[in-house]
């Protein structure tokens, strides 16, 4: 028996402390709290006390989770208007034009000249950009080639089936898997179960077509003084 411990127990007890918190303090289970203090009587002040204690402890809880639930229907308003606004502008072809450029731009290859290659694990943002390499770059189905990056462990198979569905492109027209550890999975070895995939498009022409887009966009937005060298001038 622990003898230390059961007289802290039994001390705290008598100084009107619930089971609860003379668990906490001594460090033991609250069964081996309750066999050490059975005998002990609380007086009618320190039961009042913890009955008290009780309800406010559940009044807080309350108030906590209300509060909880009243700030994720608040952040949901905001995002369901968000929504709203955006499907109530019709988007055009041109605005596919500029999302698709600025996509690229942030995860599209620009160190290879002929070939046009985006790379992404958000499927919504591959279909995006089929979408802009069929719409607006005039891609032929035929020309695509998918490429799956996944973990070794992980089942190639089922990665290559779901990239299909999601970009269209048919399996016969993926290169292999390749087998590596992703550095967008910061190391969590099933963060991305399905892997990255790369829409592929070999194709001179339409590398520096969309190179040349994105100086375009650049030269419109930001005043001449102040703008900076391309550093894919070079790959040009």
């Amino acid at each position: 028996m622990k003898k230390a411990e059961k007289d802290q127990a039994r001390i705290l007890r008598k100084q009107g402390y619930s089971m609860n918190e003379i668990t906490r303090m001594v460090g033991v289970a609250k069964s081996s709290v309750s066999l050490w203090t059975k005998d002990i009587e609380l007086t009618v002040k320190q039961r009042k006390k913890l009955s008290e204690h009780g309800r406010s402890v559940e009044s807080v809880e309350r108030r906590r989770h209300a509060r909880l639930t009243n700030e994720r229907a608040r952040r949901r308003v905001f995002f369901e208007k968000a929504v709203t606004e955006i499907r109530n502008k019709n988007l055009s072809k041109n605005d596919l034009f500029f999302l698709g450029a600025a996509l690229y731009w942030g995860e599209g290859s620009k160190t290879s000249r002929g070939t046009v290659d985006f790379t992404n694990a958000d499927p919504r943002s591959i279909q995006i950009m089929m979408k802009y390499f069929k719409e607006i770059c005039d891609v032929p189905n035929e020309k695509f080639r998918g490429h799956v990056i996944l973990h070794p462990h992980l089942d190639s198979a089922k990665a290559e089936q779901y990239w299909s569905r999601i970009s269209g492109i048919p399996r016969t027209q993926f290169h292999k898997t390749s087998m590596q550890h992703n550095k967008a999975s910061q190391n969590k070895k099933d963060s991305l179960p399905l892997g990255t995939f790369s829409i592929g498009v070999y194709d001179t022409v339409l590398y520096l077509q969309i190179m040349g887009w994105m100086e375009g966009i650049y030269s419109q937005l930001i005043k001449k003084n102040k703008q900076v060298p391309c550093k894919f001038h070079q790959f040009l």
